[in-house]
């Protein structure tokens, strides 16, 4: 089966995007340090852009969830693959995710930390694909609104590949 890509948003719209996510949540997080947590594997990319500009101290920890496997379409069933290192207890956490789908595994994670005590718990998705959605969750930052096609780039995977793109890209199957 081969697989075509389609460019949706460019590296240049991604990069200034980032850059304003950064602004705006150094000035939310003024004079704290927030631990950031990214959501493994789609995540890093978008993570380690958004931290290089941030302006203020943070930490970083990462979690890796699974619900996908090698399939286009998640099953429903989330599951923690690996868990946070760092308690948080008493800290400001923001949650980094590479997309609000359904919302089912951002639940459960959001859920999860709950039950963890943190300070606060706020989340910064790159993408949304607000037809798709199965659950109500408030999104703090948001990167980018995508229509409800299969997306890959920036981090984010088919089958493990395609996350070096710069940018992000819709895939269809032939």
């Amino acid at each position: 089966m081969e697989v075509k890509l389609f460019p949706l948003i460019t590296e240049a719209d991604i990069q200034k995007r980032v850059k304003e996510l950064a602004q705006q949540i150094s000035i939310d997080y003024a004079n704290r340090e927030p631990l950031l947590v990214g959501v493994l594997k789609g995540s890093w990319v978008f993570m380690a852009d958004l931290a290089r500009q941030l302006t203020i101290p943070v930490n970083f920890d990462f979690l890796t969830v699974s619900s996908y496997g090698n399939s286009t379409k998640t099953s429903g069933i989330v599951k923690i693959v690996t868990d946070l290192k760092t308690p948080l207890i008493d800290k400001d956490v923001l949650l980094i995710e590479d997309i609000y789908d359904t919302g089912l595994t951002l639940k459960y994670i959001m859920d999860n930390f709950k039950l963890r005590q943190p300070r606060s718990l706020k989340i910064c998705v790159l993408l949304d694909k607000p037809e798709r959605h199965k659950t109500d969750i408030k999104v703090d930052f948001l990167g980018f609104t995508v229509p409800n096609r299969f997306v890959v780039g920036y981090g984010i995977d088919y089958n493990e590949r395609y996350r070096n793109l710069p940018y992000i890209a819709y895939v269809e199957q032939e």
